[in-house]
């Protein structure tokens, strides 16, 4: 296993981020394709002994049982401070005034609920899972600086906005003197770019870690385009990501596949060895819910793609307006 830092912080984490939003109880949420805890137990130990350190989670994943599934693996299975534990907080947890958004009463509820969950005193990383269009950036903010003030968290992160939401968010925190985000958990893939116009440059030149989801694209980019699983079937949100440039996308997954059989490895080294190679990124958050998929990232990380097989991945793609987020 490679370490990096944190962007510009001294915390070390694995170049591979093992996304828990697979653990959870399936009849709690949304994802009803989760894993229960007893068939996730063993890949999460699988991971930690890989050397993957870093894990990523959100209270409302599977309405928090993954947070349980995660927690408890950890006492079992390694050290906590070991371990750099990520978790999320904006999305709905209970029905009514405030049980969702990232007002002072939500996020000091949320960070209280999350670390019962977790069965820890402190997360390594908290992270606001979106942009609340509702509740003024300060507000957030000097909570967000309160949870580590009090030692709750040791940095802060965010996920999926405009880039110039991004930079407001410094911005505002380095006027008050308040703790700054560190990491950005972004959507990109080989099927969808964009973040590549603002947000990556942004983050590089700040010196702020990315950490992108989906980097498989919701497992689009490992096998045959035409090719589906149970999860696509039942992933209400996977089926809003993909839709727009159909044409050029399919190009593309046949781009990997050709590259991947010229190179005589998994479709899934290749997809990530591309976004690797990124110099913006830290750390993809891959998925797992068989064992192969924690060997093949891993395995990507000896993966070195040429020039020549960038330009190929690379040049079917075309713009597309923004998903997962607005």
């Amino acid at each position: 296993m490679e370490y990096v830092k944190l962007g510009r912080t001294g915390l070390e984490v694995s170049r591979i981020c093992l996304g828990c939003m697979t653990y959870g109880d399936p009849n709690k949420g949304t994802h009803a394709w989760s894993l229960k805890e007893e068939d996730s137990r063993p890949l999460l130990r699988q991971a930690i002994e890989a050397g993957i350190n870093f894990l990523d989670t959100a209270n409302t994943y599977s309405n928090g049982s993954s947070e349980e599934i995660v927690g408890r693996a950890i006492k079992d299975f390694a050290k906590r401070d070991d371990i750099v534990l990520a978790t999320k907080v904006f999305n709905r947890m209970r029905p009514g005034p405030n049980g969702a958004g990232l007002s002072r009463k939500a996020i000091f509820d949320e960070i209280d609920n999350s670390l019962r969950r977790l069965g820890t005193d402190y997360v390594d990383l908290y992270q606001i899972h979106r942009w609340d269009y509702t509740t003024p950036i300060e507000e957030t903010l000097e909570a967000l600086h309160d949870v580590v003030k009090a030692g709750k968290a040791r940095y802060i992160g965010a996920s999926s906005m405009y880039a110039w939401q991004f930079a407001k968010a410094i911005y505002t925190s380095r006027l008050h003197g308040w703790t700054e985000f560190v990491s950005m958990q972004d959507h990109l893939n080989l099927l969808y770019r964009e973040e590549e116009r603002e947000m990556l440059p942004f983050c590089e030149d700040q010196k702020i870690a990315v950490i992108p989801w989906s980097p498989l694209a919701r497992g689009r980019l490992t096998r045959d385009w035409d090719e589906t699983t149970a999860r696509t079937q039942s992933d209400e949100f996977g089926k809003t990501l993909y839709t727009q440039a159909l044409e050029a996308d399919r190009k593309i997954v046949d781009a990997v596949g050709a590259v991947a059989k010229a190179r005589g490895i998994p479709r899934a080294q290749v997809a990530t060895a591309w976004i690797l190679q990124k110099s913006a990124v830290t750390a993809p958050i891959i998925g797992a819910s068989k064992p192969g998929h924690i060997t093949d990232a891993v395995a990507s990380l000896e993966v070195k793609l040429t020039p020549e097989e960038i330009e190929a991945l690379e040049s079917p793609y075309v713009p597309h307006g923004v998903a997962g987020f607005k």
